[in-house]
């Protein structure tokens, strides 16, 4: 009887297990044709990867990572975050905090003493998008000279110098701002007393093992990166994909190369799948700091900003917590999201940013919950 039982329970198993890998390999088909054809209709061009717990269901390169060398993509080629990198500039003021170097509630002034004009900006508006701090780029294509690059501390100054108006008043509202994490990758310079590129290598990158993510600014600071992506863009004149500099320095891609923080973060799927990793450990940040990160807060008037530190923040029906965050800069187009309830990860990294282009997160979700 013992034996049957057991016998039964093998049985049982091994049918389940064949029912998961026959699960498996039809998402990964679906997965596949969905991705392959995008690529095919110029959509989509470069990396993939989705996971489940940590596991890798679906990882695919698509395209050329350089047009003139012909130069393939694959699982190891590194792309310019854009955006995304905002989540790294957020994670290192929280570790600043955790060291006791900083306070969320201290006023800006206090670490860049060129913003004294915007009396009542805490570093905690700066980290959610409410400080009401104009836009960067709009400043520096009206006043800075594009034969040169800026950088963080110039275009500090040009705000010291110009003292554009405020959009509003600080928490008063939600609005996304470039300029916030410029500021912030600034306060980690001044406060931790490095650089904001070796800040971010020996507390967040080297630990988590994420050797292939790094600063990288291409104009400003030109090096040879082994297995790199070029990003590329649509010139309608020229009725083909160009990168930007052939624009010449008059492109503000070109002439805001120095500036960090917003951007400039590089990576590859593989890296930010550590990187989403650690997030459900305690090996950067413990609980009450990932309430901060992954909530959203409000602004004085009770407006719910669906954002945190460093990442947009959804409730979905379907799906639970949502946390994601989207870029788009210079030839780049990524996207990470996380079903932190569900423990579902999806990684996208293009290097062509085109009219056509897509992010196909809604298609890739009905896929892997089999909607």
């Amino acid at each position: 009887m013992n034996n049957q039982v057991k016998l039964m329970g093998v049985i049982i198993f091994t049918l389940f297990s064949q029912l998961c890998l026959a699960q498996e390999d039809t998402r990964h088909i679906q997965l596949h044709h969905l991705l392959d054809s995008l690529h095919r209709s110029n959509a989509f061009n470069g990396n993939v990867l989705v996971a489940e717990k940590g596991k890798v269901i679906y990882q695919e390169s698509f395209g050329l990572a350089d047009e003139k060398s012909k130069r393939k993509i694959d699982h190891d080629t590194a792309f310019e975050l854009a955006s995304v990198s905002k989540q790294f500039t957020a994670m290192a003021i929280i570790l600043l905090q955790k060291q006791g170097k900083l306070s969320y509630s201290d006023e800006v002034s206090k670490y860049v003493p060129e913003l004294a004009a915007y009396k009542g900006i805490t570093l905690h508006h700066l980290l959610v998008h409410t400080s009401g701090l104009p836009d960067y780029m709009a400043l520096a294509v009206k006043y800075w000279n594009k034969n040169d690059i800026a950088t963080n501390a110039s275009i500090l100054k040009l705000f010291e110098q110009v003292k554009p108006e405020r959009e509003f008043q600080p928490n008063e509202k939600w609005e996304y701002s470039d300029t916030g994490y410029l500021v912030l990758a600034t306060v980690i310079e001044r406060v931790s007393k490095s650089s904001f590129n070796d800040f971010l290598k020996q507390n967040i990158f080297m630990p988590l093992g994420m050797n292939r993510t790094f600063i990288y600014q291409r104009r400003y600071e030109p090096m040879q990166i082994k297995n790199y992506a070029e990003g590329y863009i649509y010139s309608d004149s020229l009725k083909r994909k160009i990168l930007p500099d052939e624009l010449g320095n008059g492109n503000y891609e070109v002439f805001l190369d120095g500036v960090v923080g917003d951007g400039m973060v590089n990576s590859t799927t593989e890296d930010l799948l550590k990187w989403d990793r650690a997030l459900y450990t305690d090996q950067l940040i413990d609980d009450n700091d990932k309430k901060l990160v992954f909530s959203s807060h409000d602004t004085s008037t009770g407006q719910a900003t669906a954002y945190g530190y460093g990442w947009f923040i959804e409730n979905s029906e379907k799906y639970g917590k949502v946390v994601s965050h989207s870029g788009d800069w210079a030839g780049y187009i990524t996207y990470i999201e996380r079903h932190i309830d569900r423990d579902k990860t999806i990684i996208i990294l293009q290097n062509n940013s085109l009219e056509s282009t897509v992010i196909p997160v809604p298609d890739i979700c009905k896929i892997i919950y089999g909607e």
